[in-house]
């Protein structure tokens, strides 16, 4: 029994239910520096671990009534083309860290025109939406991060309105079909170690249920000073 991978799992897992952010900018650093996972690798069994995982979070925050469904759908209808789409590409040409990085940049830019339009243009959000959901789809499936800190602050830019609690879960609840789309692709190339993906989950279940009841008895200015701090935190490591 693999106790640093349970113990691992459920501590990422305990800060992805409290704040919906955490899977990929905390988890693929793990499989690499302390699993020592080939990038590649580590990057497809992360995104299996974020959808088992987020589960069973998007489950315990739907019954607290915390998942804007209408919201997550048209997240998804950006987000699973552009997986589909990235994954495909995937197959037939590989990926360089160029293009990660090419990404990442743009990336911020689109946040930035996001934001702009967003204060000017408040009737297009479904479109935003949409358009953020696919820069989501083609960023996770390339380097599994994304789907929880950089969802999140897109939701936090276009629905300043609402409640830490429901962008925790939404944010959840949209990374679950996400990144088991780009899970099976990785998989189809290999790039799965389910030994070690078993272990986290064990973990795992157990924490992000129990963040996600914790998030339920949290007064609203600690959830969202968490998911602030949770924000930078994985912010810096996407950077850095």
């Amino acid at each position: 029994m693999d106790w640093i991978a349970i113990l691992s799992g459920f501590g990422v897992g305990a800060i992805v239910g409290m704040t919906g952010v955490g899977g990929g900018s905390l988890m693929t650093p793990l499989l690499l520096t302390v699993f020592k996972l080939h990038p590649a690798v580590a990057i497809g069994t992360d995104l299996w671990f974020a959808a088992i995982t987020k589960s069973a979070g998007s489950a315990s925050h739907h019954l607290a009534g915390h998942v804007q469904w209408r919201v997550t759908a048209l997240l998804l209808a950006g987000s699973i083309p552009a997986s589909i789409g990235t994954v495909a590409l995937m197959h037939f040409t590989g990926v360089t860290k160029g293009w990660a990085a090419a990404l990442t940049f743009s990336l911020g830019i689109a946040l930035l025109l996001t934001a702009v339009t967003v204060a000017y243009k408040q009737s297009r959000k479904p479109l935003l939406t949409v358009i953020c959901g696919l820069i989501l789809g083609v960023l996770v499936s390339l380097s599994s991060i994304g789907a929880g800190a950089i969802g999140a602050t897109m939701l936090m830019l276009l629905y300043p309105r609402l409640e830490s609690h429901r962008i925790v879960g939404t944010d959840i609840a949209h990374a679950v079909p996400l990144t088991l789309v780009a899970g099976i692709g990785h998989a189809t190339l290999g790039h799965v170690d389910w030994t070690l993906l078993g272990a986290l989950l064990i973990g795992s279940i157990p924490g992000i249920w129990i963040g996600a009841q914790l998030t339920r008895r949290m007064p609203e200015k600690l959830v969202r000073a968490l998911l602030c701090i949770s924000l930078v935190t994985a912010g810096l490591k996407v950077i850095h």
